[in-house]
């Protein structure tokens, strides 16, 4: 599914942020860097995307954090290079498929955590419990 916009959506609230990301396909290494992240996902910023449906992990690099965290996830859209422009760079859409709770928790706090060192306590509160209310 290219550009598929519902999908998009479904990641909850999106705290517009560039952190590296390590990920493998084959035998090929890449690192880019994501545009944005949600409790849900990530968009990944690069130009040779994973087609839709690809489950893979990733390391992220996260400011703060002793280790890079590791996540499982699925593409679940892509901008083509092609199509891209200022506003929709090029780059693959990153359901987050967590383990366990445990795992989906540590990853909400940690992302519940950027989005107040980013926006601030007051601001980042109201946002994330819109977001809580929503159901995202």
């Amino acid at each position: 599914m290219v550009d598929d916009e519902p999908e998009r959506r479904d990641l909850g609230l999106r705290l517009p942020i560039e952190l590296r990301v390590e990920y493998r396909r084959l035998n090929s290494f890449f690192a880019d860097y994501t545009k944005n992240i949600s409790k849900g996902g990530t968009f990944i910023r690069t130009t040779k995307p994973l087609p839709p449906g690809t489950e893979f992990v990733f390391v992220l690099t996260v400011p703060k954090l002793e280790e890079p965290l590791r996540l499982n996830g699925e593409v679940v859209w892509i901008v083509d290079a092609e199509k891209s422009n200022d506003e929709r760079p090029p780059g693959m859409g990153i359901r987050f498929r967590y383990r366990d709770d445990s795992e989906r928790e540590a990853t909400e706090h940690i992302v519940e955590r950027l989005i107040k060192e980013e926006l601030g306590d007051h601001i980042s509160e109201r946002l994330i419990k819109t977001s809580r209310d929503d159901g995202s």
